[in-house]
C-alpha cells in the first residue's frame, strides 16, 4: 500500500511554469511505476506523463512532450511534474498515481493501482 499527496497547484497565467509535487508513504515506493493523469470538467481523466521505478525511462503525452518533465527521487519518496510554458488547456485536476507495473502501451487510470487527492492547475490565458 501507498498513500500519495499532490501538492503545487494554483493558478498561473498563459506561458508561466509550475512543479506539481507528490509525496508517497512507505518503504516500497522506490519498486512502483508513478504516473501523472489530469482530467478537465466534463472530461475523462487522461494520461500526462509517466516514469519507471529507476527514474531510467520516461514516457509523456504528445500534449505535454517537450514542455513537461517528470521525475522522482526515490531517497524522498517523491514524483515531480515540471510543467513549462504552460496553455489554458493544460487546466485540469492533476492527479500522483502508482502502480506495481503497467502493462508496455496501456497508459491508462486502470493499470495503476493508488491515487493521490489531486491538485488544481488553472492556466489563464
Amino acid at each position: 500500500q501507498v498513500q500519495l499527496v499532490e501538492s503545487g497547484g494554483g493558478l498561473v497565467q498563459a506561458g508561466g511554469s509550475l512543479r506539481l509535487s507528490c509525496a508517497a508513504s512507505g518503504r516500497t515506493f522506490s519498486t512502483y511505476v508513478m504516473g501523472w493523469f489530469r482530467q478537465a470538467p466534463g472530461k475523462e481523466r487522461e494520461f500526462v506523463a509517466t516514469i519507471s521505478w529507476s527514474g531510467g525511462s520516461t514516457y509523456y503525452a504528445d500534449s505535454v512532450k517537450g514542455r513537461f518533465t517528470i521525475s522522482r527521487d526515490n531517497a524522498k519518496n517523491t514524483v515531480y511534474l515540471q510543467m513549462n510554458s504552460l496553455k489554458p488547456e493544460d487546466t485540469a485536476v492533476y492527479y500522483c498515481a502508482a502502480a506495481w507495473s503497467i502493462t508496455p502501451g496501456r497508459l491508462i487510470p486502470d493499470e495503476y493501482q493508488f491515487w493521490g487527492q489531486g491538485t488544481q492547475v488553472t492556466v489563464s490565458s
